[in-house]
C-alpha cells in the first residue's frame, strides 16, 4: 500500500541529508520538489500531507530527489527561480539569480528616475533577470540585454516575453560593450568575478552545474570588471553611471582600479554586510 505524502517527504529529506545537505535545506528542497511534481502550492501540500501520494507521484518525485542528491540545484531541476518578486525561467545555460543581486537592481533604480526616459545596457544578462526587473520598475526605460552566449540569450528572450517587456528590452549577442555604440545613461553588470583558483572551494551546486564562463575571470576574478572600467566611460552619456556586482573581498582592489581609471566610486554592502555592489561615475562626465 502506498504511504502518505508526509512519509515520502521524510524519506526524501533523509536522502538529501545523507547527500550532504543541511536538515533545513533538505526539508525545504524536498517540499519544493514535491510541490513541483504535484502542481500544488504550499498550503495545498501542508493540508494534504496525510493523504496517500497520487499514483503518478512517486517515480517522478524519486527521480527529482536523486538529481538533488547529486547536488543539482533545485532551480535547474524545476526550471524556475524567483528574483525581484518575479518568476524567471532558468537553465544550465545561465547563472541562477541570487538575492544579493537585487542590491544591484536597487542601486540602479536609485539613479534612474521613475519619470525619466533612460537607455540602459545590461552586460552579461544571462537569464535577463536584471534587465527585466529594471524594465518592470521603470516603464520609460529601454534596455539592451547583452550576452556572448546564444543559449543564455534564448533564456533571456523567454523571460523578456514572459514578463511583457519585449517592446523595451532587446537581447543582443555580443561580448561586453563591443556591440554598444552609446551614449547610454546606465550600464549594469553582474559579470564573472570568481577567481579560478577558488573553484575547489565552491559548493558542488555551483562548481558542477553553473556555467563556468559566467562565473570565472582572470586576474583573481577582476579581469572583466577592469575591462568594464576601461571601456564603459566612452559609452556613457554625461551624468551616466556604471553599476557592477563583485565578489567578497574584492572591494579594495576594485576601488584602486576605479580611482586609477578616474571613476568616482561608492560601494554598497549586501544584507550580510559584505561589500557587493559598486556605483561608479566617470570624472568629467557628471
Amino acid at each position: 500500500m502506498s504511504a502518505p505524502l508526509r512519509e515520502r517527504l521524510l524519506e526524501a529529506r533523509a536522502s538529501l541529508v545523507r547527500a550532504g545537505l543541511t536538515a533545513q535545506d533538505a526539508a525545504l528542497d524536498a517540499e519544493v520538489l514535491a510541490r513541483h511534481v504535484l502542481g500544488w502550492d504550499r498550503g495545498q501540500l501542508l493540508t494534504r500531507m496525510h493523504l496517500v501520494a497520487p499514483a503518478n507521484f512517486e517515480s517522478r518525485f524519486q527521480e527529482l530527489i536523486a538529481r538533488r542528491a547529486a547536488r543539482e540545484p533545485v532551480a535547474y531541476i524545476t526550471g524556475h527561480r524567483e528574483f525581484w518578486g518575479l518568476d524567471f525561467v532558468v537553465s544550465p545555460a545561465v547563472l541562477i539569480p541570487r538575492p544579493e543581486t537585487e542590491l544591484l537592481v536597487e542601486r540602479a533604480l536609485a539613479v534612474v528616475g521613475a519619470g525619466t526616459p533612460s537607455r540602459i545596457v545590461d552586460v552579461g544578462t544571462g537569464s535577463g533577470c536584471i534587465a527585466v526587473a529594471l524594465a518592470h520598475e521603470r516603464p520609460l526605460t529601454r534596455v539592451v540585454a547583452v550576452d556572448r552566449s546564444a543559449e543564455a540569450l534564448q533564456v533571456a528572450a523567454c523571460n523578456i516575453t514572459r514578463h511583457g517587456v519585449g517592446a523595451r528590452v532587446h537581447p543582443v549577442l555580443g561580448h561586453l560593450l563591443e556591440a554598444i555604440a552609446g551614449p547610454v545613461d546606465l550600464i549594469v553588470s553582474n559579470p564573472p568575478y570568481v577567481d579560478p583558483a577558488a573553484a575547489t572551494a565552491l559548493q558542488p551546486e555551483v562548481a558542477r552545474f553553473e556555467p563556468g564562463a559566467a562565473l570565472f575571470a582572470g586576474e583573481a576574478g577582476l579581469a572583466i570588471l577592469r575591462t568594464l572600467l576601461e571601456t564603459a566611460a566612452r559609452r556613457l552619456a554625461p551624468g551616466g553611471h556604471l553599476i557592477v556586482e563583485f565578489g567578497a573581498g574584492q572591494d579594495r582592489a576594485l576601488r584602486i582600479s576605479a580611482e586609477a581609471a578616474a571613476w568616482s566610486i561608492e560601494i554598497a554592502d549586501d544584507l550580510a554586510g559584505i561589500p557587493r555592489v559598486a556605483v561608479l561615475q566617470a570624472a568629467g562626465r557628471r
